[in-house]
């Protein structure tokens, strides 16, 4: 009982935080609810007397930050959703800079000893003050025999902090998921916010985030549109991620770039989100541009990877073949992707749902890159979904979302940038390698594994098939004979092993092309 009064004090807390920013039910979102929460959003307004400057995006992420880092880190998740807040007030919320005053530095000299003990004179010599100071960490810089580092530290008790706010939103969003209309079910609330406290939970150990870094070094280094910093290992814990410390200029002010500089750089962002997604299904998802920093050298470092998306080989697939169908102005593949994948319910007409995504693409072609938006496609994208009835998938959504604040911050570098001209080579790219003959090998061979993984496990089957089978027989009167039983394990035996070798010789004939 307890615990569901701290959880409801908090989001009364919440509440009250957002009536004085004017942002309980926007003007913007109104259409999307229903006539009784229309009547309390009214009348909150008047309350709180209509206050609060700018955009209701804008006025929510005030509010969210008067809030706290859980509330701030939900406003970044909820720019992750343009089809519930829309692309306008998604593009205010991604803009949170979350800057707010450094906690003192012995607290975060406590932290380093508590860390690494007798250690830390010698790791973290000269600890100065911090340079930036964001909701959950900190960050300051140390000079150390082989360079400088940026030494980024959690604030003090962050965990239980956001352990507390984590649980309210769960109250609210569990609530919403089971009591809420059809249309609110289809948003996924609940999934949203477990979404949300798996990635916050790992971001308040700060050694998933060194192997995040870690990892998508190794990945962007293949192609080189972007790079990222190299993790000090021997200064990184639980509460500490030291990295070698980039020298640059945020792209939030780049400073002069030539027409030339500006195109390339543009196609580099752009093709360094995709190339990581598709091929290796792993992307920075955060890009905006103060996490974009452009190096002396000319290469552009991306830094902070406490958000990161995973894609599997399917929705590899499906977003590949959604940005080729459009590309290509085949809405029928298009259409055919979504339903084989599952997407769309398949009571729905795939004719029809192929003549509503020709209404999204046609308008986009033959014209120039500038009225060519990727926002405003998706979120007709999602209008279009919504009214066939598709579930949303978080994992597509944060993929999604990405490519919208991509396409924002190559814009910014160069107005006439056109994401799906820039995108061509790396889907392209990838089309040929999934479905050209490496890809058939490929394929040969995952289906030569599973042939031969299954014949291996064929004894086990056979096994508990003979069980099920003598089950199945008793009582009398007409058991199942041993004779009977083996006739049919033999039966089996005999399939089992004709579909392996004629797999095996499939994948034996494929593999020579």
């Amino acid at each position: 009982m307890f615990t569901a009064l701290s959880d409801y004090l908090r989001l009364a807390r919440a509440g009250a935080v957002m009536v004085r920013n004017d942002v309980i039910i926007p003007a913007a979102y109104r259409s999307r609810i229903p006539f009784a929460a229309k009547a309390a959003g009214a009348v909150l307004r008047i309350v709180s007397g209509g206050g609060g400057r700018g955009r209701p995006g804008e006025r929510f992420a005030r509010a969210l930050e008067k809030l706290g880092p859980a509330w701030i880190k939900l406003g970044q998740f909820m720019a992750t959703r343009p089809d519930v807040i829309g692309v306008e007030a998604a593009r205010d919320l991604s803009r949170l800079k979350d800057q707010i005053p450094p906690f003192p530095g012995s607290q975060a000299l406590k932290t380093l000893r508590s860390e690494f003990g007798a250690e830390t004179d010698r790791l973290f010599p000269d600890l100065g003050n911090p340079i930036a100071a964001a909701s959950v960490a900190q960050v300051h810089r140390i000079e150390t025999p082989k360079g400088p580092r940026a030494v980024k530290i959690l604030r003090p008790n962050i965990e239980r902090t956001m352990e507390l706010e984590l649980r309210a939103m769960k109250r609210i969003a569990y609530s919403a998921q089971k009591h809420g209309n059809a249309e609110v079910q289809r948003m996924e609330p609940a999934a949203f916010i477990d979404t949300m406290a798996t990635s916050l939970t790992r971001e308040m150990d700060l050694r998933f985030e060194a192997g995040a870094a870690s990892e998508f070094a190794e990945i962007a280094a293949i192609d080189g549109y972007v790079h990222a910093p190299q993790v000090d290992w021997e200064r990184t814990s639980q509460r500490v991620l030291t990295t070698e410390w980039i020298e640059g200029r945020s792209l939030t002010n780049p400073g002069q770039l030539s027409a030339d500089q500006r195109i390339d750089l543009a196609n580099r962002i752009t093709r360094g989100f995709l190339a990581c997604a598709l091929d290796h299904g792993f992307f920075h998802a955060d890009l905006h541009e103060g996490n974009m920093i452009l190096a002396p050298d000319g290469r552009l470092v991306l830094v902070d990877f406490g958000i990161m998306g995973r894609v599997g080989p399917n929705e590899r697939l499906f977003l590949a073949q959604i940005i080729k169908g459009f590309l290509e102005r085949d809405y029928k593949h298009v259409a055919r992707v979504h339903f084989e994948a599952g997407y769309v319910p398949a009571s729905h007409s795939m004719d029809e749902f192929a003549q509503a995504l020709r209404s999204v693409g046609e308008p986009i072609f033959g014209k120039d890159a500038t009225e060519v938006s990727m926002a405003r496609v998706l979120l007709q994208l999602f209008d279009i979904t919504r009214q066939f009835g598709m579930h949303l998938r978080p994992e597509l959504i944060l993929l999604q979302k990405t490519m919208v604040q991509v396409e924002g911050v190559a814009r910014t570098i160069d107005p006439a940038h056109n994401i799906w001209q820039a995108a061509q080579p790396i889907v392209e790219r990838w089309s040929r390698r999934e479905f050209g003959a490496e890809g058939l090998r490929k394929l040969a061979m995952d289906a030569g594994r599973e042939a031969f993984a299954r014949l291996r496990r064929l004894p086990e089957t056979l096994a508990k098939l003979d069980e099920a089978l003598n089950r199945a027989a008793s009582p009398p009167p007409a058991p199942v004979t041993v004779k009977q039983t083996t006739g049919w394990a033999w039966l089996l035996t005999g399939a089992a092993i004709s579909a392996a070798s004629a797999t095996g010789l499939w994948f034996l004939l494929i593999y020579r092309l």
